[in-house]
């Protein structure tokens, strides 16, 4: 019984974002979950197309859409044709997001712009392309993709910061008028992990991470697949009477104010 509970056998995940890093780490657990995985991108054909084969050589059924999730007719259309070629979508992950690191007084307006609208905005368009299928059968489930931002300011990341607390926030609203169709809307809150886009920085002696090691009370970077415990779980029938709540996969750094008491 415990195990039927976070069986996926039979549904449709959509993945924005899956073509790389924490994306397509969940993905790939919703796929060893038993889900039909169909895997969105938006930057190059070819891009996606060798992300899809990855999954393939996992023996994971997958698909792959180009599309941008900021463009609305876009999503309309690929929702579609997803549902006619795939089947309903049964779980949404909304992963797509950008970060620019700049100064609040020195940041273009356009590019604050563009944060909100791919890290906000974009959670939105596809969610709402999405639900009228999920109420109709009265069943789905929706995960926001958030961030410890959406706790807690950083220098330089203001954009994003308030983008993921935007975003934690309409997780709430969407939980507040989706709950009655028999849909869970939740959110996944990501901490610092060893991605190729942090590599740089992961080195000994290098300020950042020597100071995320000594924040994060687990005392080290997280792996991409440490998500895909709190992926499949909100995706599963284990998580039923779950409702509007952020989970935060941080190795501990929301629950303290400072360094690990071990050191």
């Amino acid at each position: 019984m415990s195990k039927q509970l976070f069986d996926l056998t039979g549904k449709v995940a959509l993945i924005t974002g899956a073509t790389h890093g924490l994306g397509m780490a969940m993905a790939k657990g919703l796929g060893f979950a038993g889900a039909t995985i169909v895997v969105n991108g938006n930057s190059s054909q070819e891009k996606l197309d060798t992300a899809v084969a990855a999954y393939k050589e996992l023996g994971l059924n997958a698909h792959g859409y180009l599309f941008d999730v900021t463009n609305e007719e876009q999503v309309i259309a690929s929702v579609k044709k997803i549902e006619k070629e795939v089947g309903a979508i049964d779980v949404l992950v909304n992963n797509a997001g950008i970060i620019k690191r700049t100064p609040l007084v020195e940041m273009e307006v356009a590019d604050f712009k563009q944060v909100i609208d791919v890290d906000l905005v974009s959670p939105f368009i596809v969610s709402k392309a999405v639900v009228p299928g999920m109420i109709e059968r009265n069943s789905g489930k929706i995960i926001n993709i958030c961030s410890m931002m959406s706790e807690l300011g950083r220098n330089s990341v203001g954009a994003y910061a308030a983008a993921k607390g935007g975003l934690k926030m309409l997780t709430q609203n969407m939980a507040t008028e989706w709950a009655k169709f028999n849909i869970q809307t939740n959110g996944i809150g990501p901490g610092y992990f060893a991605t190729s886009q942090t590599a740089p920085i992961r080195v000994e002696g290098n300020p950042f991470n020597d100071f995320i090691i000594s924040r994060t009370p687990a005392g080290k970077w997280g792996d991409p697949d440490d998500l895909q415990g709190a992926a499949i779980f909100l995706s599963s029938n284990a998580s039923n009477f779950i409702n509007g709540q952020v989970l935060y996969v941080d190795g501990g750094i929301l629950a303290t104010i400072g360094k690990p008491s071990n050191e």
